[in-house]
């Protein structure tokens, strides 16, 4: 039997394990694609996305139904992404905005010309330094400033990033055209 949203998250916070069965099946492959976008592999995806609903399920009591309840779930699985992230070493090469400022001459409307799996690829073999900004900035919504206070980043640092991740993306993408 299928629950309503409401539902199905307190029988959740009550830890029905048919709940969050229910609750993993209607929402896994979306979140999937959040955690695609910050990983190296499918692999490394599913371990996201595991981890994440992990999360989801012992923070399910921080939930309040101001926003969508996906757009709280996504919210969680980009933090988990972003912790794994963090945790390696020497992800972030820093270089001023002025010495990568040539490189931005990038045409956003070239990237909705392509079909999703091949930017998918494209974004996922991404250093994952530029790919974490990438995602954050492109996708996500979230500042270059906001950016650096999660990563722990100088705004320069993050813009650099951002500019050589669409560069490298540019180069990607002009392979794709000739092959």
């Amino acid at each position: 039997m299928e629950l309503t949203e409401d539902k199905l998250i307190k029988a959740c916070q009550n830890g029905n394990r048919n709940a969050q069965n229910q609750l993993y099946l209607q929402y896994k492959n979306r979140l999937f694609g959040v955690c695609l976008r910050y990983s190296k592999s499918r692999e490394e995806a599913e371990d996201f996305l595991q981890d994440g609903f992990i999360k989801i399920y012992s923070d399910l009591y921080q939930y309040r139904p101001i926003g969508s309840f996906y757009g709280w779930m996504r919210k969680v699985m980009v933090n988990i992404c972003l912790q794994h992230i963090r945790k390696r070493k020497d992800l972030f090469s820093t270089a001023d905005i002025a010495d990568v400022a040539h490189l931005h001459r990038v045409d956003d409307n070239v990237f909705s010309e392509f079909r999703h799996k091949a930017l998918l690829d494209m974004v996922q073999k991404l250093p994952d330094g530029y790919r974490t900004i990438f995602n954050l900035y492109a996708i996500e919504g979230y500042s270059h400033k906001e950016i650096g206070e999660q990563l722990g980043l100088s705004t320069a640092t993050s813009k650099s990033q951002y500019s050589r991740a669409k560069a490298t993306l540019r180069q990607m993408l002009e392979k794709y055209m000739v092959s």
